[in-house]
Order: C-alpha cells, then structure tokens, then sequence
C-alpha cells in the first residue's frame, strides 16, 4: 500500500495538535507573541533512536519524551508552555501506524501541559530517526530564571526523586529477574516518560535563584551550574531522594547508587535557594504536589562539587555525567 505524502500526512496526523497562530499548519510560519509584559523563551532538544530510546519503544512513549524533554527545560528558567515545533525525520521504513500511534502520544502531551503545536518540518532522514522539538513559553519580563547565577550559602534543591530512568534503562540493557516486578516496571516507566515539573514554575520563580534540569545526571549537571563561577558545593547523598523502587535496585548492587546519580534522564529540577526562603520554597512545593529535597549547600571553592555518603566520605565516581561525544 503506497504511504501517504507530506502535506497529507500533517492534515491528516499535525494539523489536529495545531494551536492559535499555526493557521491549521496550512502556511510556512506562524505567529507568536508573548502576552503583555513577558519575554518569550525557547528551548530545543532533539532525540534519535538507538541514542536516546529504542527503537521498538512505543510510539507514543516516544513521542512523550520528545516533548517532555523540551518542556522540563522551560520548567526550570521558570516559564509556561506556549507552544513547540516539530521536526521529524523518519526513516525509510516507517509506517503509518507508527505515525499515527506517535501523534496520539504527542497530542495528549501537549494537551495535557497546554503547549500546542505551532509548526515544524517533516523530511526522510536516510538513517535512524531523529525527532526534534522547539518549545515556546513565557516568563514575566526579566524573570527567567538562569542555570549559573546561585551564591555561597544557598541550599541546593531537587524534585521529585533521582535516578530511576538511569536505573530503568540500566535494567533493560541488563535485566535483573530477582528485582521485584513493579520495581521494575516503576523504574523502566521512568525512563521512557519524563515528568516535566511544570506545576513547580510559580514557587522557583518566587524562591530559586538558579536553576536547570536534570538531564545528564545529577552529578554532571550540578558540576555544570557551578562552573566557572567561583563556587562548589557538598551533597548529602543520604538526602538525595530516591524512590522506593531505586532504593530496591541499589540495594540489590550498590554499585547502582553512582547510576542513579549520574546516569541521567531524570527530567527533574536542580536549583539554589537562599537559605531564607527555603522553607517557603519547600512549603510551596508540597502546596503545588512536587516533592522537593534539599541535597546540599553552595560553597566558595574552585574544585567539583563533592558528594558525601553517610560516613561523610567523599564519593568518587569513574563518570559524572552521560555525553554525546
């Protein structure tokens, strides 16, 4: 059966997830602008099979994570969601099923966190495929939220839980039979769906001073806020919060502790609190439904932040963080 061509395949897949501005994704551009008194802020991430998922996950899994990724990102400057768009290069067997699986995954997404499709491109890659999204979102002007801008003193903050989409895909590249089942399934969910703490935006935008998302792993990307700025930091690594299901898994191999902090895939956020304001930022969070923990303090130093287990001995971890290259 002969597969559908470009323009029919957006009216009949895109054009349903299309916002106001996207003309029904009938023209080449469309038209944005923040609302009174905003700034816009746009962020890009790409993911490609075999790189940053399986190529036999579910469509609409991967479809979730390729936007999830993008809006965790405008989480943590502190923004909402106004839109994204969408590049999509497939490879020559893709299906129309796998099509339409994708877009259904894709349109709950982006209803389900207000962020409309805009527009995009839709092209054969001639290798594996490559999903890439552009998210748009807003913040009051001045207000973005900036990854180096902590101090000395403040306390370092993170959602939800670490570690357990590094673990899950750890235990689908090596499966461990004698984890328990829902563990199992727990941790494996995670790494196929990222959590994007949009619901947190309000209480950082009042209470964090710096912030990012946790994408290549804890210890890496805490390495990365600091650098160059003058500053380091120690983490209580008994106070890093792992849900029960990693707590599970690394109980069965503690060699997992150092997957889960710097394994990546966690879609959570890292941020710096003055210590005045953390109680109300912690108070908030529970208000708002996102678990968040404090880890750690900014420190002046130039060396990598340290990470102390519960003797109070230094961590020492062969990689922090996971890398392209």
């Amino acid at each position: 059966m002969a597969r559908a061509g470009e323009e029919a395949l957006i009216a009949r897949y895109f054009a349903p997830l299309s916002g106001p501005g996207a003309e029904g994704l009938r023209d080449d551009a469309a038209s944005l602008g923040p609302t009174p008194g905003h700034d816009l802020v746009v962020t890009a991430d790409a993911i490609v099979a075999g790189v940053h998922y399986f190529p036999d996950d579910p469509p609409g899994s991967i479809a979730v994570k390729a936007l999830g990724v993008n809006l965790s990102d405008l989480a943590a400057k502190g923004a909402v969601p106004r839109g994204f768009l969408l590049t999509l290069a497939l490879p020559d067997d893709w299906t129309e099923a796998w099509l339409a699986a994708f877009a259904e995954g894709l349109g709950e997404a982006s209803r389900a966190h207000g962020c409309p499709l805009l527009g995009g491109d839709t092209v054969r890659s001639g290798g594996p495929a490559l999903i890439g999204v552009t998210a748009f979102g807003e913040v009051p002007a001045g207000a973005m939220l900036r990854r180096q801008a902590a101090r000395a003193g403040d306390r370092l903050c993170v959602s939800g839980s670490i570690g357990d989409a590094a673990l899950g895909l750890a235990l689908r590249l090596a499966p461990d039979p004698a984890l328990e089942a829902s563990d199992r399934d727990v941790l494996l969910d995670r790494y196929l769906h990222p959590r994007p703490r949009l619901s947190l935006v309000p209480a950082l935008r009042r209470h964090a001073r710096a912030a990012m998302d946790v994408s290549d792993g804890l210890a890496g990307d805490l390495a990365k806020m600091l650098a160059g700025t003058g500053l380091t930091a120690q983490i209580d690594v008994p106070a890093v919060p792992l849900s029960p299901a990693a707590e599970a898994a690394i109980a069965r191999n503690q060699s997992r502790l150092a997957t889960a902090l710097t394994g990546g895939d966690d879609y959570e956020i890292l941020c710096a609190v003055a210590p005045d304001n953390l109680s109300a930022f912690l108070a908030e969070a529970r208000v708002a439904g996102i678990p968040v923990a404090a880890i750690g303090t900014v420190e002046a130093g130039d060396g990598p932040p340290i990470f102390l287990d519960g003797k109070g001995e230094a961590l020492d971890f062969a990689c922090t963080s996971f890398s392209h290259f």
